[in-house]
């Protein structure tokens, strides 16, 4: 594989700056970042995609402690190029099908240009009101790109934060459920809570219950089938509360999931928030990934019955190009997360707070200190507009059905799960696998066996990136198209490579 050949200009070299930010220095040094990182992107097929690294590798090439004396940034960024990048998995390389798309853009670039340039801390709307202002507008912006409910919107008494991540969406809309739900039954029965999502649902909903005290046995990742395309079943859902209830336990949180990480499944909305609401319980829609897609027409029905819910996130860096961190979180009642979270020191009063006329959002988050995402996000959805970021999303599906359409031509794989958006859930078929070269008396762990052994192959090769699921028992590989750079020619590619790993497993040569 190639490596990008940093050649550092060699006039003017300084390593004598006169304080923490020499403006003539930040041009010079900004201006050749900015090259580097182009020639990064220009070159980045050259790289394995899966770093090749072992464990401890960087502490054998980096000295044992700091320099006393400055360094150039033409020798720093020769080291990023030798040492940096063989520890890098690149996640932008558009051989990437691995997990889910961290997408990235130039309108995302400038936009954390802005937002570290500024370099405001917006935990208040006096700290800095266009922070707190513009992240108003974007959420309802987007909101309204997504039909959300008006009830969700600050235009129809709800709200949206910028988060970082779903888990930190998810913590915060427990913690409120938590606490509405204590004042109603006393603190002292915080032991009784019960937390609801899939054998799907994200492993976030499972770290966020241990962090807002709800007791581990009162955790329910209720078991899904391949007959619902491993969707929550409502009925058992409603089955699984019953029995709680009788248990003396209280039904408190449901996380429902639009675009599940295995697979993609999409719990049914409508009928999954009936059954809460009859138990008085908080419902989240966790749409990190697949609720992107959402701003088409097209896939809006997948979020049908999201009135009833009480929250709803989704994370732009995987999939509207506002590259990471971006999380999208509207509340209905934004007084309940304020209710759980805010804190009010004498340091930070002021009259526009005192005033209840501005939104400080230091009160919907873990966090005190918060950066200008909005900034970020605003450039985006200004820079492409909806129609072009609806195309883009169309694109990636439209690859991901090419791809779905190899797998499906060649007999010797299968779709395991319906293809909704642009991951394709697929498998060496058991039909392929010689029983006389793999005997077993567990056949099915030969096949999923084989397609461990296929995948490890294709990452080992450097040539593409792709990570597994187990459903149902199921071994299934996962091709997560949606990366930025990728165009039908890499999917392609990766279907060849494929197949030649393929051959090599399926018809190992003789051996005299």
């Amino acid at each position: 594989m190639g490596s990008l050949k940093f050649k550092p200009p060699q006039e003017n070299i300084s390593t004598d700056m006169s304080g923490p930010l020499d403006l003539v220095e930040f041009r010079r040094q900004g201006h050749m970042m900015v090259d580097f990182i182009a020639d990064y992107y220009q070159n980045i097929e050259k790289h394995p995609v899966l770093s090749q690294v072992q464990p401890g590798y960087l502490k054998q090439r980096l000295p044992e402690s700091a320099p006393y004396n400055p360094e150039p940034i033409e020798t720093i960024l020769q080291d990023v190029q030798d040492h940096i990048f063989p520890g890098l998995t690149h996640w932008q390389s558009p051989n990437h099908f691995a997990y889910f798309p961290a997408t990235i853009s130039t309108a995302g670039f400038l936009g954390e240009m802005l937002t570290t340039g500024f370099n405001v801390v917006g935990f208040n709307w006096i700290a800095s009101p266009a922070a707190t202002e513009l992240e108003t507008i974007v959420m309802d912006w987007l909101g309204d790109m997504l039909k959300l409910p008006n009830s969700f919107l600050f235009s129809g008494n709800g709200g949206g934060v910028l988060q970082g991540t779903t888990c930190e969406a998810i913590v915060c809309t427990m913690a409120a459920a938590r606490d509405q739900m204590l004042r109603q039954i006393g603190r002292e029965n915080i032991g009784k809570l019960v937390v609801y999502g899939s054998d799907q649902t994200h492993s976030t909903l499972q770290k966020a219950s241990q962090i807002v005290g709800i007791h581990p046995k009162n955790f329910r990742a209720i078991e899904t089938t391949k007959s619902t395309s491993f969707a929550l079943s409502p009925e058992v859902l409603k089955s699984t509360i019953c029995s709680d209830i009788k248990a003396g336990l209280v039904p408190l949180f449901l996380c429902a999931t639009i675009g599940t990480t295995a697979v993609t499944a999409v719990d049914p909305l409508g009928p999954l928030c009936d059954v809460a609401k009859e138990h008085g319980m908080w419902v989240h829609v966790d749409a990190a990934y697949a609720g992107s897609a959402c701003i088409c027409p097209e896939f809006r029905p997948f979020i049908e019955g999201v009135e009833g819910a009480d929250s709803f996130s989704l994370n732009p860096h995987k999939w509207l190009f506002a590259n990471l961190d971006c999380c999208c979180l509207w509340v209905k009642n934004p007084s309940a997360l304020v209710s759980s979270l805010s804190t009010n020191p004498e340091y930070l009063r002021n009259k526009a707070t005192d005033s209840k006329q501005v939104v400080d959002f230091k009160d919907w988050q873990i966090a005190l200190s918060r950066r200008f995402r909005a900034i970020k996000l605003w450039l985006v959805l200004r820079s492409y507009g909806v129609n072009n970021l609806r195309n883009f999303i169309r694109s990636d599906v439209k690859m991901a059905k090419f791809f779905e359409g190899l797998v499906e031509m060649d007999k010797r794989f299968e779709v395991v799960v319906p293809r909704k958006f642009s991951l394709v859930c697929f498998r060496v078929s058991p039909s392929a696998i010689s029983k006389a070269n793999y005997p077993t008396a567990n056949y099915e762990k030969c096949v999923n066996e084989v397609n461990c052994k296929l995948l490890e192959a294709i990452n080992g090769s450097g040539r593409m990136f792709m990570t597994h699921a187990v459903v149902g028992g199921i071994y299934v590989l996962r091709c997560a198209i949606g990366t930025t750079l990728t165009e039908e020619k890499h999917v392609a590619m990766a279907w060849k490579v494929m197949q030649e790993h393929a051959d090599a497993i399926l018809h190992p040569p003789c051996i005299n």
